[in-house]
């Protein structure tokens, strides 16, 4: 293992910890009400984890939410990304459907519907569960049917084998969801996965995992997702080191310019949310900035009225999930509005949101709840008031 993955590794075991307890500024703008009709857990299987979900909306309003599910642990040999329906705006679900079940650990799920309607889903593979059972095997700390149980798992392929199986991963599907391609390759990774832009042209904004260089930037598709190609690198905010750099996602604004949000882990603004912005279509990005907003990751999405929201989980006391509405293209946030505050941990958030046709917001994240060491998939339904 490099030392680039052994860095992803301790960045994976730390979001397992670490419930976030570092303090930043705030937005300006006053926030709008946010009212909040309903929340609800909407797993099936809450005997396993479930982490990191992302939910779209397609043309015929059905929704589509992804997920890494099928876990035993934040960090485990078990993930898959599973897929559930809802046609009435998630007042109900079809039961889980496993899209991609990997030898090693699928983790991060995101989906897009493009504008031809197709679907990209999203994921990448890991090996961080590898030190912690290598430490378990040498203590015998474990429950003896565990240790066995994640033994067999890891021993389904060589060490050399699961090595080839590290990537950043897509499927594809033309009928709605019923079939989808096989696994290829693309060149980054983030939690939400890439975004339609308004030219037709399909932007992911990610990271690059498994190399040396561990690239922050954007790739471009001009073929509805089949292939992509690189377009930008995010340049380094001064005094940062871009491996400290994780999860973004993009939004293009009511003006055609392009905002990319980033986990950042840098000690200047840790724990933040930074921005970059382009003006040119995703050939050049402005230096990462600090927007004042404690929070991550971020979930970008265009409302109707051409305003931008950003979802995010809030994973310090009072840990929940909070969103923030810009009027001004990104140019600057409002205060919080609050989503939920009734967590029991930091293990939780990575929301996602889509609008409805009545102007409401359907939003679903992760979330450890009392009782239950497995993390659960959590949904409120709310609109935004004046």
């Amino acid at each position: 293992m490099t030392d680039r993955q052994s860095q992803r590794v301790r960045l994976l075991v730390a979001m397992a910890l670490a419930a976030g307890l570092l303090t930043g500024s705030s937005a300006q703008a006053e926030a709008p009400a946010a009212i909040v009709e309903s929340i609800k857990t909407i797993s099936f299987q809450p005997n396993f984890y479930a982490g990191w979900p992302t939910l779209t909306r397609r043309a015929n309003d059905e929704l589509l939410l992804v997920w890494s599910g099928g876990r035993e642990a934040h960090v485990c040999p078990f993930g898959q990304v599973q897929l559930m329906r809802s046609s009435d705006g998630g007042r109900t679900w079809t039961f889980p459907r496993v899209l991609i079940d990997s030898a090693i650990d699928d983790r991060d799920a995101g989906i897009l519907v493009t504008d031809r309607g197709t679907l990209l889903a999203t994921t990448f593979t890991s090996l961080a569960y590898e030190p912690g059972l290598a430490k378990a095997e040498e203590s015998a700390s474990w429950e003896p049917e565990k240790l066995k149980r994640w033994i067999a798992a890891r021993d389904r392929l060589t060490a050399e084998q699961r090595q080839q199986q590290l990537g950043t991963w897509m499927i594809r599907s033309t009928d709605g969801g019923r079939e989808w391609s096989a696994l290829y390759r693309v060149p980054v990774n983030s939690p939400h996965g890439p975004i339609q832009l308004s030219d037709g042209r399909q932007l992911y904004a990610g990271k690059e995992l498994w190399n040396e260089q561990n690239r922050i930037g954007v790739c471009q598709s001009l073929d509805d997702g089949m292939s992509w190609e690189w377009l930008a690198t995010i340049p380094t905010r001064a005094g940062d080191d871009h491996h400290n750099y994780h999860e973004l996602h993009a939004a293009e604004a009511a003006d055609g310019r392009l905002l990319v949000h980033i986990r950042n882990h840098n000690s200047k603004n840790s724990g933040e949310t930074l921005q970059s912005e382009s003006g040119d279509g995703g050939k050049t990005w402005s230096e990462p900035h600090s927007i004042g907003i404690w929070g991550l990751p971020s979930h970008l999405l265009r409302l109707r009225d051409g305003r931008l929201l950003m979802s995010y989980g809030h994973r310090r006391q009072p840990f929940g999930n909070q969103a923030r509405i810009s009027s001004d293209n990104g140019q600057t946030w409002s205060e919080a509005m609050t989503i939920s505050s009734d967590g029991v941990t930091g293990d939780l958030g990575y929301p996602s949101t889509v609008e409805l046709d009545d102007n409401g917001l359907v939003t679903v994240w992760y979330e450890v709840r009392p009782g239950n060491s497995n993390a659960v998939l959590r949904q409120a339904r709310w609109k935004i008031g004046e």
